[in-house]
């Protein structure tokens, strides 16, 4: 359950908000992607102060452009003990949005049973965040309509695995990255 004092972010306003290409946003989750930890530069970015994030969904940046297929890709993974890289964009509590390129992983307990998730991520280019949105839109566009959310995922699903030209995602994600890392 979001805490109580958790603003809702505004409506997307268009405007994005920029952050270093040296600064990294940490967070980590329970199992249910609730946020257990915030860094500073996560708090600055989203606009939201660590005590309102503490305990919220992690979705609460969830911005509406982002595909539903792409958030099942990344929790199918991760829930599977398996990394994943991606390129996200999210929304802060006052309405503007912000790309990030995340680096998700399970966390691990003693006994080798995940016990949450951890996401460092980092800045975005502009030429990968226009590639990305142009990409996204077509996945977006194949979730559109009435169908149950479940065939909707899939649809989109299927239209990310056709853009992506017979690559994985994370294959995918590393050619748009590999010009990209250390620049």
């Amino acid at each position: 359950m979001p805490p109580q004092h958790l603003r809702r972010p505004a409506a997307p306003t268009g405007i994005e908000r920029e952050f270093g290409r040296e600064q990294i946003i940490v967070s980590k989750t329970d199992l249910q992607g609730r946020i257990t930890y915030a860094n500073d530069v996560f708090c600055q970015v989203s606009g939201y102060a660590e005590g309102e994030l503490t305990g919220a969904p992690h979705n609460v940046i969830r911005h509406p452009d982002m595909p539903m297929a792409v958030f099942q890709l990344l929790w199918d993974t991760i829930t599977a003990g398996q990394e994943l890289f991606a390129y996200v964009v999210n929304l802060a509590s006052d309405g503007a949005h912000y790309w990030v390129f995340a680096h998700v992983t399970p966390s691990f307990g003693p006994e080798g049973r995940i016990i949450g998730y951890h996401s460092n991520r980092r800045w975005v280019p502009p030429d990968v965040r226009e590639r990305m949105a142009a990409l996204y839109a077509e996945v977006r566009r194949a979730e559109r309509g009435d169908a149950p959310k479940k065939a909707r995922i899939a649809a989109g699903a299927a239209a990310l695995q056709r853009l992506l030209d017979g690559r994985t995602y994370d294959e995918f994600v590393w050619s748009v990255a590999g010009a990209e890392v250390g620049r």
